[in-house]
């Protein structure tokens, strides 16, 4: 006898049907953590294997992501713009981007050839992001359009090029990406400061106010890769009074407890770090250097936690619904 049809859709067969691009977010915070090792080999002295052994494992993890999230894109291509109509799909799709110009890094000692390639493409899968994200802005509603921290990943996140650019030779590109990336990252955090007075961050969505940490680091790093010291000093002490605003109001920031936007929390730390550490390389003060080993400290403990959290609520098919990901 034939059950009875409640009206409710079956779901559809099929490996990674709606893997949700908030995946991402923490493997670029891995990712970080891996560059952040990378400079405690010359703040600290410290070897270069743990560093390389971080890279390895964050690259295979990242492929596997990468994997699953295109099986779904294939079902289904339109899944890509549904996505990023959400801040949790936003944040993770240029995670993705982003996460790759960190991968070629990575892969410089294999052959610069290479890291090239993975750069060029990473670097054209962020402007097809950019500009999905500028369509969905204009098309879509007015209450949309609101100034929010993942603007930075979006807008400014091109500044993550030059970390394995510089290294590669590509110094006109990275010059281009610092200056119109500073501008931009400018703007949107006098925007979300003129925003933050005139009404309050819903609970929910403060563990995003750790992205506006990330801009003032990475660029901070990028300046010290071009040679212009002072600027990156100057933006060293900006990071480390956001870092204090954030660390002050941290209640605040955790009050809805752990959730997938706690992903945002990871590659700003460890961002924060690499930067403390090139400043105390550079002899820009032994304190960048003891901010630096602390905040890689915090990093290393705190973003494989993230991580693994983040990956078993995938694991049990709750980091879809959470994050409201599409399915293809």
């Amino acid at each position: 006898m034939k059950p009875p049809d409640f009206g409710v859709p079956p779901k559809k067969p099929g490996l990674w049907r709606r893997t949700p691009p908030a995946l991402f977010t923490p493997v670029f915070g891995l990712f970080g953590l891996a560059v952040a090792w990378r400079r405690a080999a010359g703040a600290f002295a410290m070897p270069y294997w743990p560093a390389e052994l971080v890279f390895g494992a964050v690259t295979l993890l990242f492929v596997f992501v990468l994997v699953a999230y295109g099986a779904k894109v294939l079902r289904r291509p339109g899944v890509v713009v549904e996505d990023l109509r959400v801040l949790p799909g936003r944040a993770g799709l240029a995670a993705m981007a982003l996460s790759g110009m960190l991968m070629a890094l990575g892969l410089i000692p294999m052959g610069e050839a290479l890291a090239a390639v993975v750069l060029a493409l990473a670097v054209a899968v962020h402007a097809i992001v950019l500009l999905l994200v500028i369509r969905a802005l204009v098309t879509g509603p007015q209450e949309g359009r609101v100034v929010t921290p993942v603007w930075h990943l979006t807008f400014v996140g091109f500044i993550v090029s030059p970390i394995a650019a510089v290294p590669l030779g590509w110094d006109i590109f990275s010059a281009v990406v610092f200056w119109g990336s500073l501008a931009l990252a400018t703007a949107i955090w006098g925007a979300s400061v003129a925003q933050f007075a005139r009404r309050d961050v819903p609970a929910p969505l403060r563990p995003l106010l750790a992205i506006h940490l990330a801009p003032a680091s990475v660029l901070g790093s990028v300046a010290l890769l071009l040679g212009y010291q002072t600027l990156a000093l100057g933006l060293g002490c900006f990071a480390v009074l956001i870092l204090a605003v954030l660390l002050l109001r941290l209640r605040w920031v955790l009050e809805t407890g752990f959730s997938p936007l706690w992903g945002a929390f990871t590659f700003p730390l460890a961002a924060f770090s690499s930067l403390m550490q090139m400043l105390g390389s550079v002899g820009a003060g032994e304190v960048f250097r003891v901010l630096g080993g602390l905040a890689l400290v915090a990093a290393t403990l705190t973003i494989p936690v993230i991580t693994w959290k983040i990956v078993q609520l995938w694991a049990k098919g709750q980091l879809a619904v959470k994050t409201n990901a599409a399915e293809a």
